[in-house]
Parts: structure tokens; C-alpha cells; sequence
């Protein structure tokens, strides 16, 4: 159940024990094993993640400070749910600071950064071209992001990008779910690397801010769908 380390993060091995449970725990939050809402006990967790009681609970504390988890005091922890209003809000700040380390990244970025950057793509392109399956396209995807913003000179832009990219994540998960969603992805993409690539910073954010929303869309649209056969049961109960 372990999660797989982020190419956002420079030094994403484990350290500690500790570590090792807070990145499986938000592996598995993001990825939706841990159900939204879902109570989190420390007992069960104990023998699902083969982690002690104490580092656990120092996980979940962190995962609490990173907005996946809530603290309950005495009640414990629970996986933060998910709601329309959260997903607006958590694009809306996603753009900003996304756009903001992109501007960094595309003033400073040199030519190693360029070169990541076109290898980024290239991968991203023949994965999304039809080759690979999904998780390999996921991975290619966050690879390619985080090229983008790998000139970025601001850790602290970054790691605030890292945990809105992933509670961002979390809800583009329910997206996969539909079909048949009227979207070109990969132009999306080139629409990016094209204008991060000439250094046109400007059309790369607007990019890049069109690309986040897109996917706050698709993903409302699955939120709206699953209200309405709910309502639909509901009625027919």
C-alpha cells in the first residue's frame, strides 16, 4: 500500500518510520483508498500499514497541518471530505501559486531546466499518444509539471504548490471516473510547453490556468451527475 514518491519532491525517501506512514497515508487519501469522511483509527492502521501507534499518530498530525486530514481531539482523525466548495476553492489558490512559482521558474529556469522540460514532454506525449497505461500517464504527468517548475528558486512557492497540487489531485481522481469527457488533454498540454518553452510567460500561466480549471469542470460535472442519481434513488425509495 506504499505510496509512490512524488517527482515534486527533491528527497522523497523516508527517513523515518513516521515519514513512511505519512506518505503512505496520503498516497492512499489521494489516491481514494481512504474514503473521504472516513474515520481514521489508529488500531486498524496499526496492522493495515504494519507501522506502530506512535508514528502513526505523527503522521496524521502532519497529514492534519497538509489540510487531508481532520483532528478531532479526542475523537481522533478523519479523512477530510470532499465538496464542491472545497474543490473551488483549493483551484482557485492552486492558480495562484502554481502561475506565481511558473513565473519564477520561466525567469529563472537555465539549461538543465530546459532540457528536463522537453524530456518531460516528450514522455508525456507518447503516454498520452496511447502508449503506457494509466499509471504510467500519471506519472508522466506529474513529471511534466513538475519540469515546469523545476527553475523555480522559491522552496517554500514549491511546497505550497506540492500540497495544493496534491488536495487538487485528490478530486482529479473523481474526474478518471467518466467517460467520453469532451477534452483534448494532450493540447492542453502543448499549449504549456509551447509558450513555457519561448519564455512567453504570460500565455503559459493563462495556460496553465485554463488547464486547472478544465479539470475543476470535468470533475463538477462528475460531482453533479452522482448528486442527481442520488436525488433519483433517493425518490424511487
Amino acid at each position: 500500500m506504499s505510496g509512490t514518491p512524488s517527482p515534486f519532491d527533491k528527497d522523497a525517501r523516508p527517513k523515518t518510520l513516521t515519514d513512511q506512514a505519512y506518505m503512505m497515508l496520503r498516497a492512499d487519501v489521494i489516491a481514494g483508498r481512504l474514503k473521504p469522511g472516513a474515520k481514521l483509527r489508529v488500531e486498524q492502521l496499526r496492522g493495515q500499514y504494519e507501522v506502530g501507534a506512535t508514528p502513526l499518530r505523527e503522521a496524521l498530525s502532519r497529514l492534519s497541518a497538509d489540510g487531508f486530514v481532520i483532528s478531532e481531539g479526542q475523537r481522533g482523525f478523519r479523512v477530510v471530505p470532499m465538496s464542491v466548495a472545497d474543490l473551488q476553492d483549493i483551484t482557485n489558490v492552486r492558480i495562484l501559486i502554481e502561475t506565481e512559482a511558473l513565473r519564477n521558474s520561466l525567469t529563472n529556469g537555465n539549461e538543465a531546466w530546459e532540457e528536463r522540460l522537453v524530456a518531460a514532454y516528450y514522455r508525456l506525449s507518447k503516454l498520452e499518444a496511447g502508449e503506457g497505461n494509466y499509471s504510467a500517464r500519471e506519472r508522466a504527468n506529474e513529471e511534466f509539471h513538475a519540469a515546469l517548475l523545476s527553475g523555480c528558486n522559491s522552496p517554500l512557492l514549491l511546497r505550497m504548490h506540492r500540497t495544493l497540487y496534491d488536495q487538487h489531485k485528490r478530486y482529479r481522481n473523481i474526474s478518471l471516473m467518466t467517460v467520453n469527457v469532451p477534452r483534448d488533454v494532450h493540447e492542453e498540454h502543448r499549449a504549456i510547453y509551447d509558450a513555457a518553452l519561448a519564455r512567453r510567460i504570460d500565455d503559459a500561466c493563462e495556460a496553465t490556468r485554463l488547464h486547472v480549471l478544465r479539470t475543476m469542470e470535468v470533475t463538477l460535472d462528475v460531482f453533479r451527475k452522482a448528486e442527481a442519481e442520488e436525488a433519483k434513488a433517493a425518490r424511487q425509495a
